[in-house]
Protein backbone atom coordinates (compact mmCIF):
# COMPACT_ATOMS: atom_id res chain seq x y z
CA UNK A 1 0.00 0.00 0.00
CA UNK A 2 1.08 3.41 -0.54
CA UNK A 3 2.31 5.58 1.82
CA UNK A 4 0.51 8.78 1.53
CA UNK A 5 2.70 11.97 3.20
CA UNK A 6 1.71 15.54 4.48
CA UNK A 7 -1.29 16.74 2.57
CA UNK A 8 -1.16 20.52 2.02
CA UNK A 9 -3.76 23.04 2.75
CA UNK A 10 -5.09 23.25 -0.95
CA UNK A 11 -4.97 19.26 -1.61
CA UNK A 12 -7.26 19.24 1.58
CA UNK A 13 -9.60 21.53 0.18
CA UNK A 14 -10.07 19.75 -2.93
CA UNK A 15 -10.00 16.38 -1.79
CA UNK A 16 -13.10 16.90 1.28
CA UNK A 17 -15.15 18.72 -1.25
CA UNK A 18 -17.62 16.64 -1.85
CA UNK A 19 -18.24 15.16 -5.20
CA UNK A 20 -21.77 16.59 -5.92
CA UNK A 21 -20.32 20.18 -5.42
CA UNK A 22 -17.53 19.40 -8.20
CA UNK A 23 -18.01 21.43 -11.42
CA UNK A 24 -19.09 19.53 -14.48
CA UNK A 25 -15.05 20.24 -15.31
CA UNK A 26 -12.37 19.82 -12.70
CA UNK A 27 -8.84 21.02 -13.42
CA UNK A 28 -5.70 20.74 -11.05
CA UNK A 29 -3.15 22.49 -12.78
CA UNK A 30 0.54 24.22 -12.01
CA UNK A 31 4.10 23.14 -11.44
CA UNK A 32 5.95 19.81 -11.67
CA UNK A 33 5.81 17.84 -8.07
CA UNK A 34 3.27 19.84 -7.05
CA UNK A 35 1.05 17.04 -5.63
CA UNK A 36 -1.58 17.20 -8.28
CA UNK A 37 -2.07 13.39 -9.34
CA UNK A 38 -1.80 12.49 -5.49
CA UNK A 39 -4.13 14.85 -4.67
CA UNK A 40 -6.44 13.85 -7.40
CA UNK A 41 -6.30 10.10 -6.51
CA UNK A 42 -8.49 10.12 -3.46
CA UNK A 43 -10.90 12.28 -5.13
CA UNK A 44 -11.66 9.49 -8.18
CA UNK A 45 -11.66 6.99 -5.66
CA UNK A 46 -14.88 8.75 -3.98
CA UNK A 47 -16.19 9.37 -7.29
CA UNK A 48 -16.18 6.13 -7.94
CA UNK A 49 -17.87 4.99 -4.63
CA UNK A 50 -20.16 7.68 -4.66
CA UNK A 51 -20.70 9.29 -8.80
CA UNK A 52 -23.34 8.53 -11.07
CA UNK A 53 -23.78 5.07 -11.98
CA UNK A 54 -22.45 3.88 -15.57
CA UNK A 55 -18.79 3.45 -17.55
CA UNK A 56 -16.27 5.59 -16.10
CA UNK A 57 -13.22 6.75 -17.95
CA UNK A 58 -9.07 7.10 -17.27
CA UNK A 59 -7.27 8.52 -20.23
CA UNK A 60 -4.17 10.04 -21.01
CA UNK A 61 -1.45 9.92 -23.92
CA UNK A 62 -1.29 6.07 -23.64
CA UNK A 63 -1.91 3.21 -21.27
CA UNK A 64 1.33 3.04 -20.45
CA UNK A 65 1.46 6.25 -19.58
CA UNK A 66 -1.98 6.67 -17.63
CA UNK A 67 -0.21 3.37 -15.79
CA UNK A 68 2.70 5.01 -14.83
CA UNK A 69 1.50 8.27 -14.24
CA UNK A 70 -1.60 7.29 -12.11
CA UNK A 71 -2.75 3.09 -11.95
CA UNK A 72 0.37 2.48 -10.21
CA UNK A 73 -0.40 4.77 -7.48
CA UNK A 74 -3.63 3.87 -7.76
CA UNK A 75 -3.24 0.36 -7.15
CA UNK A 76 -1.58 1.26 -4.67
CA UNK A 77 -3.71 3.08 -2.89
CA UNK A 78 -6.94 0.51 -3.03
CA UNK A 79 -5.12 -2.29 -2.97
CA UNK A 80 -4.56 -5.52 -5.42
CA UNK A 81 -7.58 -7.55 -3.58
CA UNK A 82 -9.94 -4.37 -4.71
CA UNK A 83 -9.01 -4.39 -8.29
CA UNK A 84 -8.75 -6.87 -11.79
CA UNK A 85 -7.35 -5.26 -14.92
CA UNK A 86 -5.97 -6.05 -18.13
CA UNK A 87 -3.24 -3.63 -19.63
CA UNK A 88 -3.69 -5.26 -23.08
CA UNK A 89 -7.85 -4.36 -23.12
CA UNK A 90 -7.47 -1.42 -21.20
CA UNK A 91 -10.50 -3.08 -18.66
CA UNK A 92 -10.65 -1.85 -15.14
CA UNK A 93 -13.16 -3.27 -12.61
CA UNK A 94 -13.36 -1.88 -9.17
CA UNK A 95 -14.63 -3.49 -6.17
CA UNK A 96 -15.53 -1.13 -3.05
CA UNK A 97 -17.58 -0.59 0.15
CA UNK A 98 -17.73 2.17 2.14
CA UNK A 99 -20.13 3.07 5.35
CA UNK A 100 -22.02 6.12 5.23
CA UNK A 101 -24.57 6.73 8.29
CA UNK A 102 -24.29 3.46 9.94
CA UNK A 103 -24.93 1.62 6.31
CA UNK A 104 -22.67 -0.21 4.25
CA UNK A 105 -22.93 -0.31 0.73
CA UNK A 106 -20.80 -2.29 -1.63
CA UNK A 107 -20.06 -2.57 -5.14
CA UNK A 108 -18.33 -2.83 -8.07
CA UNK A 109 -17.27 -0.06 -11.09
CA UNK A 110 -16.46 -0.71 -14.32
CA UNK A 111 -13.71 1.68 -16.03
CA UNK A 112 -12.27 2.08 -19.65
CA UNK A 113 -8.45 3.25 -20.05
CA UNK A 114 -7.87 4.18 -23.33
CA UNK A 115 -4.95 6.59 -25.00
CA UNK A 116 -5.87 9.88 -26.61
CA UNK A 117 -2.74 9.93 -28.58
CA UNK A 118 -4.02 11.92 -31.77
CA UNK A 119 -7.17 13.58 -33.16
CA UNK A 120 -7.90 9.82 -34.97
CA UNK A 121 -8.17 8.63 -30.69
CA UNK A 122 -11.65 9.93 -30.71
CA UNK A 123 -12.50 6.97 -32.32
CA UNK A 124 -12.54 5.29 -29.24
CA UNK A 125 -15.34 7.04 -27.64
CA UNK A 126 -18.07 6.75 -30.28
CA UNK A 127 -20.78 4.72 -29.05
CA UNK A 128 -19.72 5.20 -25.22
CA UNK A 129 -22.30 7.18 -22.80
CA UNK A 130 -19.75 8.12 -19.92
CA UNK A 131 -20.90 8.54 -16.34
CA UNK A 132 -17.30 10.17 -15.20
CA UNK A 133 -13.84 10.56 -16.67
CA UNK A 134 -10.26 10.84 -15.03
CA UNK A 135 -7.95 12.66 -17.50
CA UNK A 136 -3.89 12.70 -17.16
CA UNK A 137 -1.93 14.97 -18.60
CA UNK A 138 -4.76 17.00 -19.99
CA UNK A 139 -3.06 19.52 -22.22
CA UNK A 140 -1.80 16.74 -24.29
CA UNK A 141 -5.31 15.93 -25.05
CA UNK A 142 -6.27 16.50 -28.94
CA UNK A 143 -8.84 18.87 -28.49
CA UNK A 144 -11.54 16.94 -30.59
CA UNK A 145 -10.77 13.82 -28.34
CA UNK A 146 -11.80 16.13 -25.37
CA UNK A 147 -14.82 17.88 -26.71
CA UNK A 148 -15.89 14.06 -28.07
CA UNK A 149 -15.55 13.37 -24.57
CA UNK A 150 -17.65 16.04 -23.00
CA UNK A 151 -20.51 15.24 -25.04
CA UNK A 152 -20.13 11.50 -24.24
CA UNK A 153 -20.93 12.80 -20.30
CA UNK A 154 -24.43 12.62 -20.89
CA UNK A 155 -25.05 10.83 -17.37
CA UNK A 156 -26.54 12.86 -14.93
CA UNK A 157 -24.30 14.27 -12.60
CA UNK A 158 -21.48 13.04 -14.93
CA UNK A 159 -17.92 14.90 -14.09
CA UNK A 160 -14.32 15.23 -15.05
CA UNK A 161 -11.73 15.42 -13.48
CA UNK A 162 -8.11 16.15 -15.26
CA UNK A 163 -4.36 17.31 -13.91
CA UNK A 164 -2.02 19.10 -16.56
CA UNK A 165 1.26 21.38 -16.45
CA UNK A 166 0.31 24.18 -18.29
CA UNK A 167 1.08 24.61 -22.01
CA UNK A 168 1.03 27.69 -24.43
CA UNK A 169 -1.10 30.18 -23.66
CA UNK A 170 -2.97 29.61 -26.96
CA UNK A 171 -3.90 26.29 -25.94
CA UNK A 172 -7.70 25.38 -26.20
CA UNK A 173 -7.78 24.21 -22.80
CA UNK A 174 -6.30 27.69 -21.23
CA UNK A 175 -8.30 29.55 -23.40
CA UNK A 176 -11.62 27.88 -23.69
CA UNK A 177 -11.81 26.57 -19.96
CA UNK A 178 -9.13 27.78 -17.96
CA UNK A 179 -9.36 31.65 -18.23
CA UNK A 180 -13.33 31.14 -19.62
CA UNK A 181 -14.71 33.57 -16.86
CA UNK A 182 -18.20 32.71 -18.06
CA UNK A 183 -17.88 28.50 -17.54
CA UNK A 184 -16.50 29.46 -14.21
CA UNK A 185 -18.85 31.84 -13.00
CA UNK A 186 -21.66 29.45 -13.99
CA UNK A 187 -19.96 26.58 -12.34
CA UNK A 188 -19.30 24.53 -15.18
CA UNK A 189 -15.39 24.90 -14.65
CA UNK A 190 -13.24 24.61 -11.46
CA UNK A 191 -9.75 25.05 -11.46
CA UNK A 192 -7.27 24.90 -8.99
CA UNK A 193 -3.51 26.26 -9.58
CA UNK A 194 -0.66 24.32 -7.82
CA UNK A 195 2.72 25.56 -7.05
CA UNK A 196 5.72 23.48 -6.03
CA UNK A 197 4.83 25.29 -2.22
CA UNK A 198 1.24 23.46 -2.33
CA UNK A 199 3.95 20.11 -1.34
CA UNK A 200 4.58 20.11 1.57
CA UNK A 201 6.71 16.95 1.20
CA UNK A 202 9.25 18.26 -0.69
CA UNK A 203 12.21 19.48 0.87
CA UNK A 204 14.18 22.96 0.29
CA UNK A 205 17.01 20.77 -1.13
CA UNK A 206 14.92 19.18 -3.55
CA UNK A 207 12.90 22.08 -4.57
CA UNK A 208 16.30 24.07 -5.75
CA UNK A 209 16.81 20.74 -7.60
CA UNK A 210 14.13 21.19 -9.72
CA UNK A 211 14.82 24.90 -9.89
CA UNK A 212 17.73 24.03 -11.59
CA UNK A 213 16.52 21.58 -13.72
CA UNK A 214 14.93 24.53 -16.19
CA UNK A 215 15.67 26.98 -17.89
CA UNK A 216 13.70 29.77 -20.16
CA UNK A 217 10.33 28.83 -20.86
CA UNK A 218 10.11 25.13 -19.14
CA UNK A 219 11.12 26.91 -15.97
CA UNK A 220 8.17 29.35 -16.23
CA UNK A 221 5.87 26.13 -17.09
CA UNK A 222 7.55 23.22 -14.82
CA UNK A 223 8.72 25.49 -11.98
CA UNK A 224 6.66 28.30 -11.69
CA UNK A 225 3.51 26.70 -13.57
CA UNK A 226 2.72 29.60 -15.92
CA UNK A 227 1.03 29.08 -19.26
CA UNK A 228 3.77 31.06 -21.62
CA UNK A 229 4.79 30.80 -25.19
CA UNK A 230 8.29 29.39 -26.60
CA UNK A 231 10.79 31.89 -28.53
CA UNK A 232 14.05 31.90 -30.10
CA UNK A 233 16.47 29.11 -29.76
CA UNK A 234 15.11 25.78 -28.56
CA UNK A 235 18.08 24.85 -26.76
CA UNK A 236 19.82 28.11 -25.51
CA UNK A 237 20.96 26.23 -22.50
CA UNK A 238 23.77 24.49 -24.26
CA UNK A 239 27.18 25.59 -23.92
CA UNK A 240 30.67 24.56 -23.25
CA UNK A 241 29.96 22.47 -20.55
CA UNK A 242 28.31 20.33 -22.08
CA UNK A 243 31.15 19.39 -24.37
CA UNK A 244 33.86 17.03 -24.00
CA UNK A 245 37.11 15.34 -25.64
CA UNK A 246 39.20 12.40 -25.90
CA UNK A 247 40.71 13.52 -22.67
CA UNK A 248 37.75 13.99 -21.18
CA UNK A 249 36.16 10.67 -21.98
CA UNK A 250 36.07 8.37 -19.22
CA UNK A 251 38.00 5.15 -19.08
CA UNK A 252 35.02 3.28 -18.48
CA UNK A 253 31.93 4.33 -20.62
CA UNK A 254 32.70 2.01 -23.86
CA UNK A 255 32.84 -0.52 -21.34
CA UNK A 256 30.13 -0.31 -18.61
CA UNK A 257 27.30 1.97 -20.63
CA UNK A 258 25.04 0.78 -22.62
CA UNK A 259 25.42 1.76 -26.42
CA UNK A 260 22.85 2.80 -28.99
CA UNK A 261 22.26 4.40 -32.27
CA UNK A 262 19.50 7.08 -32.46
CA UNK A 263 18.30 7.95 -36.10
CA UNK A 264 16.79 11.11 -38.15
CA UNK A 265 15.84 9.32 -41.35
CA UNK A 266 16.21 10.93 -44.80
CA UNK A 267 16.41 10.62 -48.23
CA UNK A 268 16.29 13.72 -49.83
CA UNK A 269 16.74 15.24 -46.21
CA UNK A 270 20.03 14.20 -44.33
CA UNK A 271 20.39 10.94 -42.51
CA UNK A 272 21.84 11.24 -39.08
CA UNK A 273 23.14 8.40 -36.91
CA UNK A 274 24.20 9.43 -33.34
CA UNK A 275 26.29 6.94 -31.21
CA UNK A 276 25.18 7.19 -28.26
CA UNK A 277 27.12 5.85 -24.72
CA UNK A 278 24.17 5.88 -21.93
CA UNK A 279 25.59 4.63 -18.51
CA UNK A 280 22.09 5.42 -16.74
CA UNK A 281 23.08 9.03 -15.60
CA UNK A 282 24.85 10.85 -18.42
CA UNK A 283 24.14 10.62 -21.96
CA UNK A 284 27.27 10.62 -23.95
CA UNK A 285 27.56 11.38 -27.90
CA UNK A 286 30.29 9.97 -29.19
CA UNK A 287 30.34 9.95 -32.88
CA UNK A 288 28.00 11.35 -35.29
CA UNK A 289 27.02 9.86 -39.19
CA UNK A 290 25.84 13.07 -40.80
CA UNK A 291 24.77 12.43 -45.04
CA UNK A 292 23.57 15.40 -46.97
CA UNK A 293 22.23 14.13 -50.63
CA UNK A 294 21.89 17.40 -51.86
CA UNK A 295 24.96 19.14 -50.56
CA UNK A 296 27.01 15.30 -51.83
CA UNK A 297 24.81 15.56 -55.45
CA UNK A 298 23.99 11.51 -55.28
CA UNK A 299 21.32 9.73 -52.59
CA UNK A 300 21.92 6.72 -51.09
CA UNK A 301 19.64 4.17 -51.30
CA UNK A 302 19.13 1.86 -47.27
CA UNK A 303 21.38 -0.87 -48.40
CA UNK A 304 24.01 2.01 -48.79
CA UNK A 305 23.14 3.88 -45.18
CA UNK A 306 23.26 -0.15 -43.64
CA UNK A 307 26.34 -0.38 -44.70
CA UNK A 308 27.53 3.02 -43.79
CA UNK A 309 26.48 2.05 -40.68
CA UNK A 310 28.35 -1.22 -39.95
CA UNK A 311 31.49 0.85 -40.86
CA UNK A 312 30.35 3.54 -38.26
CA UNK A 313 30.34 1.09 -35.48
CA UNK A 314 33.44 -0.57 -36.67
CA UNK A 315 31.60 -3.81 -36.77
CA UNK A 316 29.95 -3.54 -33.66
CA UNK A 317 26.16 -3.75 -32.87
CA UNK A 318 24.46 -1.40 -30.39
CA UNK A 319 21.78 -2.86 -28.23
CA UNK A 320 19.29 -0.74 -30.18
CA UNK A 321 18.78 1.78 -33.00
CA UNK A 322 15.98 4.06 -32.62
CA UNK A 323 14.63 5.73 -34.88
CA UNK A 324 11.50 7.66 -36.68
CA UNK A 325 8.30 4.58 -36.70
CA UNK A 326 7.91 5.93 -40.49
CA UNK A 327 10.75 4.79 -41.61
CA UNK A 328 9.65 1.49 -42.69
CA UNK A 329 11.53 0.16 -45.33
CA UNK A 330 14.79 0.63 -43.59
CA UNK A 331 13.99 -0.59 -40.42
CA UNK A 332 13.10 -3.99 -42.50
CA UNK A 333 17.01 -3.84 -43.61
CA UNK A 334 18.13 -2.93 -40.54
CA UNK A 335 16.42 -6.17 -38.62
CA UNK A 336 17.53 -8.25 -41.76
CA UNK A 337 21.28 -7.32 -40.91
CA UNK A 338 20.63 -8.05 -37.49
CA UNK A 339 20.09 -4.79 -35.75
CA UNK A 340 17.51 -4.51 -32.82
CA UNK A 341 14.98 -1.71 -34.14
CA UNK A 342 13.17 0.24 -31.72
CA UNK A 343 10.23 2.43 -33.03
CA UNK A 344 11.30 6.30 -31.33
CA UNK A 345 8.48 7.78 -29.51
CA UNK A 346 7.53 11.24 -31.70
CA UNK A 347 6.30 13.60 -29.06
CA UNK A 348 7.64 16.84 -30.29
CA UNK A 349 7.92 19.32 -27.50
CA UNK A 350 7.89 16.12 -24.85
CA UNK A 351 10.82 15.19 -26.15
CA UNK A 352 12.36 19.17 -26.04
CA UNK A 353 11.42 19.61 -22.73
CA UNK A 354 13.19 16.29 -21.85
CA UNK A 355 16.38 16.84 -23.72
CA UNK A 356 16.52 20.94 -22.29
CA UNK A 357 16.16 19.73 -18.67
CA UNK A 358 19.13 17.07 -19.16
CA UNK A 359 20.94 19.71 -20.98
CA UNK A 360 20.69 22.22 -18.12
CA UNK A 361 21.87 19.47 -15.44
CA UNK A 362 25.06 18.73 -17.85
CA UNK A 363 23.71 15.31 -18.36
CA UNK A 364 23.67 15.25 -22.20
CA UNK A 365 27.28 15.65 -23.20
CA UNK A 366 28.12 15.79 -26.90
CA UNK A 367 31.71 14.91 -28.42
CA UNK A 368 33.72 18.18 -30.09
CA UNK A 369 33.67 16.27 -33.04
CA UNK A 370 30.38 16.08 -33.38
CA UNK A 371 30.71 19.10 -35.50
CA UNK A 372 26.83 19.28 -37.16
CA UNK A 373 25.11 18.69 -33.86
CA UNK A 374 26.92 21.43 -32.12
CA UNK A 375 25.86 23.47 -35.26
CA UNK A 376 22.39 22.90 -34.69
CA UNK A 377 22.35 23.37 -31.08
CA UNK A 378 23.19 27.01 -31.68
CA UNK A 379 20.54 26.81 -35.02
CA UNK A 380 17.43 25.24 -33.79
CA UNK A 381 14.63 27.82 -33.33
CA UNK A 382 10.91 28.08 -32.37
CA UNK A 383 9.17 28.99 -35.70
CA UNK A 384 7.91 32.47 -35.31
CA UNK A 385 6.03 32.86 -38.00
CA UNK A 386 3.40 30.06 -36.57
CA UNK A 387 4.07 31.30 -33.28
CA UNK A 388 2.46 34.94 -34.14
CA UNK A 389 0.44 33.84 -37.04
CA UNK A 390 -1.68 30.76 -35.91
CA UNK A 391 -0.46 31.39 -31.82
CA UNK A 392 1.13 27.23 -32.91
CA UNK A 393 4.52 26.29 -31.14
CA UNK A 394 6.42 24.22 -33.06
CA UNK A 395 10.26 23.94 -34.28
CA UNK A 396 11.37 25.26 -37.72
CA UNK A 397 11.90 22.72 -39.75
CA UNK A 398 15.93 23.52 -40.41
CA UNK A 399 19.02 22.57 -38.70
CA UNK A 400 17.22 19.71 -36.86
CA UNK A 401 17.95 16.33 -37.81
CA UNK A 402 20.78 15.67 -35.17
CA UNK A 403 18.39 17.78 -32.55
CA UNK A 404 15.41 15.09 -34.04
CA UNK A 405 17.71 12.11 -33.14
CA UNK A 406 18.43 13.37 -29.77
CA UNK A 407 15.04 13.69 -28.93
CA UNK A 408 14.30 10.39 -30.33
CA UNK A 409 16.70 8.89 -27.87
CA UNK A 410 15.42 10.67 -24.74
CA UNK A 411 12.01 10.51 -25.17
CA UNK A 412 12.10 6.74 -26.23
CA UNK A 413 14.55 5.51 -23.57
CA UNK A 414 15.25 7.91 -20.77
CA UNK A 415 12.75 7.27 -18.16
CA UNK A 416 11.42 10.03 -15.73
CA UNK A 417 12.96 9.56 -12.98
CA UNK A 418 16.13 10.86 -14.61
CA UNK A 419 14.50 14.33 -15.13
CA UNK A 420 13.29 15.06 -11.88
CA UNK A 421 15.68 13.21 -9.39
Amino acid sequence: MIEWGQWGEKSLDFILTPTEKDARINILEGSVRSSKTVTMIPKWIEYIRKGPKGLLLMTGVSKDTIYDNVLNDFFDTIGEENYKYNRNTGELTVFYKYNENGHIYSGKRRIKVIGAKDEASEKYLRGKTIAGAYCDELSLMPEKFFKQLLNRMSVKGAKLYGTTNPDTPFHYLYTEYITSDVKIKSGMVKIWHFGLEDNPNLSDEYKDFLRGAYRGVWFDRMVLGLWVMAEGRIYDCFDDDNLFDDAGTPSWLKTKASRYIACDYGTTNPMVFLDIYDDGDTIWIMQEYYYDSRKKGRQKDDIEYVNDLKEFLNGEYPRFVIIDPSAASFKIILRNNGFRVKDADNDVKGGIRMVSSLIVQKKIKVHKGCEYLRKEFSAYVWDEDARVKRGIEQPLKQNDHGCDALRYYVKTNVAKRRLIG
